[in-house]
């Protein structure tokens, strides 16, 4: 019988793994109440830079393959399935001092869960997060605004840059 030493050590730091429980819960409710109470392409504004706009993107970042007529439905939710396996095995392998790259993982993996269960169930993705700078630069994307976004979209941001910046700066917390 294995010892409960041993069993830790195979499991790494999949105990992290809450956190994506946690982010797939807040961004599948967060889209089920912009669906509920935003109108498509209807801004309501919440604070200066920021409006609340009920949007659907059927493909990647900024739109990137939407109009492929579906297929991209299933290279997106495949890549996100292969991405979650890739994270889930990072995780088991991680020492527990790893603590913050664990997080950038589970952060990432939440997230990527989050959009994959509204690629599968809709055929798109729910956004609703409207930044915007007021600035009238022709270079500025769609008159000063941001891409629309979800939780989800966060919470990958946010691991990923936790994990770029463990990468630099503390390689030994994420290899």
């Amino acid at each position: 019988m294995r010892s409960f030493r041993s069993l830790s050590a195979d499991t790494g730091m999949l105990a992290w793994l809450w956190l994506s429980a946690v982010v797939i819960f807040f961004d599948q409710w967060t889209k089920w109440w912009a669906e509920a109470n935003l109108e498509l392409h209807q801004p309501v504004a919440v604070m200066p830079h920021l409006n609340m706009m009920l949007a659907y993107n059927e493909g990647a970042a900024f739109s990137f393959l939407a109009g492929m007529g579906g297929v991209q439905r299933w290279i997106f939710a495949t890549l996100a399935i292969v991405v979650s396996i890739f994270i889930i095995n990072w995780l088991r392998k991680l020492r527990k001092e790893q603590v913050w790259a664990a997080v950038g993982l589970a952060l990432v993996l939440g997230g990527a869960i989050g959009n994959l269960i509204d690629r599968l169930m809709h055929g798109k993705v729910i956004d609703f997060i409207d930044f915007y700078v007021n600035f009238n630069v022709p270079l500025l994307l769609n008159n000063g605004h941001f891409a629309t976004f979800n939780v989800a979209d966060i919470a990958i941001t946010i691991g990923a840059v936790l994990l770029v910046v463990l990468s630099l700066f503390a390689s030994d917390q994420i290899e």
